[in-house]
This record gives structure tokens, sequence and C-alpha cells, in this order.
């Protein structure tokens, strides 16, 4: 069982687990197909599982898929605190270029659904967080793309200095929205 909650962004959902816990720790359904698909109100198959550790600093992102290769996710922390940013790309969404930031960490288990047509990226905020996410569609290089995390259209609120973040080349060189 979850407990999921529509954003602002429709189709974007945040999940909690139910978790069972007594003195010997804790236990939770970190994912369960019918479960979800029932949460979310329709259908999603995921064939990918990915996962990324990351220092404090380290921002990743923000990246989509576009076209046939579009992917939905779901998004979680294994270890570790990070901030998760989700951007609606959608032209013809009523919430065109707003965002969605949460903390997502090991503590509080919470999972974020990113649809297609939408943007993901993240903020390392503890020293290192591992993230683990769950893809509906398979990576396919000559579609990816994405957008500059200090667009200022965005106006994205880091919980962190920029001066400290840490970016790969290609994301340093991703366009802005406009």
């Amino acid at each position: 069982m979850i407990k999921a909650t529509e954003t602002k962004l429709k189709g974007c959902f945040v999940l909690e687990p139910i978790i069972h816990e007594d003195e010997r720790g804790y236990f939770f359904e970190s994912y369960n197909h019918k479960d979800f698909c029932e949460a979310i109100g329709q259908e999603i198959t995921f064939v990918q599982d990915n996962i990324s550790l990351s220092k404090k600093g380290v921002l990743r992102g923000l990246h989509f898929q576009t076209g046939e290769h579009a992917q939905a996710k779901l998004v979680f922390v294994l270890k570790g605190r990070i901030q998760d940013v989700v951007v609606d790309l959608r032209k013809d969404s009523p919430t065109f270029g707003q965002y969605l930031s949460i903390e997502l960490n090991d503590v509080n288990k919470k999972q974020v659904f990113v649809p297609k047509g939408f943007a993901h990226g993240f903020l390392t905020l503890s020293e290192s967080a591992q993230v683990f996410y769950k893809c509906d569609n398979y990576y396919n290089k000559e579609s990816e793309d994405g957008i500059r995390y200090d667009d200022g259209v965005l106006d994205i609120k880091w919980r962190a200095n920029s001066k400290d973040f840490m970016l790969s080349e290609k994301d340093k060189e991703l366009p802005f929205l406009n």
C-alpha cells in the first residue's frame, strides 16, 4: 500500500509507502505494480532500473528524452538526501514551465513519479546520495536532451549556492528553456 498525492503538475505524484517499524527495524514495499498503477490512475510498465551515486553538491539535470523514446520515471533515494526537481515541459499544459521541488531522502522514503513530457534533475544535499529510478522506456542517446539548471525563466530555488555545484560538462552546455 502507498499513499499517492498528485502535485500541482498534473500527472506528477509524490508517493509515500506504508512503513512497518518495530524494535528490529522496518519493512515496506518500495514498489508494487498493482498498487502503483491504481494510485496514479494509469498503467505504467517499467523496463529499466538505474542507480546513481553522487557526492554532495552534485547537480544532475535537468534531463529528459524526446519523441518515441520519452520516459516516465519513478525516483527514490536509497541513501542520503536530495532536492528533486521536476519541470513540466508539455507545451499544452497549464503548468508548462512550472516546477516541483521536493526533498527525497532515506528517512522519509518518499518517491516521485515523473510523467513523460517532464524534465528531471536533482541536487545532492548529503555527503553522498544513492538514487534509484525506474524508467518506462529504454535509454536512447540520440533522444536525450535537457535544459539548464539555472534557467532564469524557470527560476528554480536550489537549496545550495550554485558556486558549489558540481556539474558534468554536458550539463554545463544544456540550452535554456527559451
